[in-house]
């Protein structure tokens, strides 16, 4: 096993390891390729105990289609809580509620499935970047209308010129990095 890292040099280590990948999905997107962060035994770890290091009682953890899956249940195990996925369309047998939202470069919806998340429960939503903040929005009214609440959002990238927070005003907010 690998030594723990130092959180005063998270942000360091993370400026070396996310890759910027220009023109993806679509020309005139700027990617930020989270995968050698992942990769990285070090750093993955580090950026899951830094994510949760703010965070009091949870119930659920609720992880972002697909990277938001990866960190959620990193996070979900480390809390001893729950684990839900939102989904993109299609991918949910049993569907309770849908939310479209736009994102920087388009439109789409995010799911939840029938069941999982109970009245009062107290939600972490994660997910890896915050751009515009659709996402996060679009997941947490999700949360909201199915009784749950919202006790904290936690990412690991924050595009700052895009103001995704704005979206979020009055939900705790954590970020690792802002670019």
């Amino acid at each position: 096993m690998r030594p723990r890292l130092n959180t005063d040099n998270l942000a360091a280590l993370l400026v070396s390891l996310i890759r910027e990948v220009p023109d993806f999905p679509r020309p005139g997107v700027l990617f930020w390729d989270l995968a050698p962060v992942f990769a990285d035994a070090t750093a993955f770890r580090a950026v899951v105990d830094a994510l949760i290091a703010p965070t009091q009682q949870v119930d659920v953890v609720v992880g972002v289609e697909a990277r938001g899956f990866l960190l959620g249940a990193a996070a979900a195990y480390a809390l001893g809580a729950g684990m839900v996925g939102v989904r993109k369309p299609g991918k949910l047998p049993v569907v309770c509620d849908r939310e479209n939202y736009v994102l920087e470069y388009g439109v789409s919806s995010l799911e939840l499935a029938h069941g999982v998340l109970r009245p009062a429960q107290r939600a972490l939503v994660i997910d890896d970047v915050l751009a515009t903040g659709g996402t996060a929005a679009a997941t947490c009214a999700l949360v909201e209308r199915a009784g749950a609440t919202v006790s904290g959002i936690a990412v690991l990238l924050e595009i700052g010129s895009l103001r995704g927070r704005n979206r979020l005003v009055g939900r705790p907010l954590h970020v690792l990095l802002t670019l």
